[in-house]
């Protein structure tokens, strides 16, 4: 019988939908209706697992499942020996904590003899500790935001990715615990043969996050001012140049990345680019 790579994601919210996305993206196509737990997918050798997020790591960890695309926060919550292969970019957020607005905060001691609602107890334990702190720790599995404003604790530890749940709540972040995002997890038993479809698969979401992350982008540019151009662009590795109908004039393709994009655009324009286009890249194989 032939190898399949067994994949676990989440069973249903944000980082579920993201996940599939990007394994859409890879060529990999999932059927998820009917509530089923556990998948065929067509396009990759590969199972996938819908469990419930708390319980992926240790899935992973038992060799049940092969890989994961899990949040970082939850892995190192967890406290499992997993290797992380790759970040994806996705579910970004931290972990933080807050207390109530106007509370008079001049540092992390304010926390001593404080009562902390979260539903991260070991990674605010050993934040605490890191930092010689005793505090009563209130373990909560939702809701966590609205434990002050009953009177359960004075502080919490939860994650916050734009904030808005924490203003609504009359709070302010004080602490940042750890940054997160989703990432690709591998069990350190998974077999020879999984972890060569782990390398092919790899390489697609390699492909796609390069392609998120980068432009193409054409202009036509006046031939003296080509050098200027060439030494603007960041290129993959050199422009390319390929001259026009019109006499003086070339055309000059390259990539850049998006983090860059509107300073290279004035850099350009500055120096007589013209008729610039910007088009998204699909698959970018490096």
């Amino acid at each position: 019988m032939p190898t399949m790579l067994k994949i676990a994601v989440q069973k249903s919210g944000r980082l579920q939908e993201d996940s599939l996305e990007m394994l859409r993206e890879c060529g990999v196509r999932v059927d998820t209706g009917r509530d089923q737990l556990k998948v065929s997918a067509s396009g990759f050798p590969m199972e996938l697992f819908f469990l419930r997020n708390s319980d992926i790591p240790q899935y992973v960890h038992d060799g049940v499942a092969d890989v994961a695309i899990l949040g970082q926060n939850t892995v190192i919550e967890k406290e499992k020996d997993l290797d992380e292969v790759l970040p994806l970019g996705f579910a970004k957020c931290r972990l933080s904590i807050a207390v109530p607005k106007g509370t008079v905060y001049p540092g992390v001691d304010w926390l001593n003899g404080k009562r902390i609602a979260t539903s991260y107890p070991n990674t605010l334990q050993t934040f605490l500790t890191k930092n010689n702190i005793q505090a009563e720790i209130h373990e909560i599995a939702g809701s966590v935001e609205i434990a002050p404003n009953i009177g359960l604790a004075d502080a919490i530890c939860d994650l916050v990715s734009s904030g808005n749940t924490l203003f609504m709540n009359g709070l302010e972040e004080k602490e940042v615990l750890l940054k997160s995002e989703a990432a690709i997890f591998v069990s350190r038993r998974i077999s020879p043969e999984a972890r060569a479809l782990l390398d092919k698969l790899i390489f697609r979401f390699k492909s796609v996050l390069a392609a998120r992350n980068n432009k193409y982008l054409l202009m036509n540019a006046p031939n003296e001012a080509l050098p200027e151009i060439i030494n603007i662009l960041p290129g993959m590795k050199s422009p390319t140049v390929v001259p026009l109908a019109a006499p003086g004039w070339s055309s000059v393709h390259t990539v850049i990345s998006e983090d860059r994009f509107w300073e290279i655009i004035d850099q350009l324009k500055e120096v007589g680019a013209q008729g610039i286009l910007i088009i998204p890249i699909q698959k970018m194989i490096l």
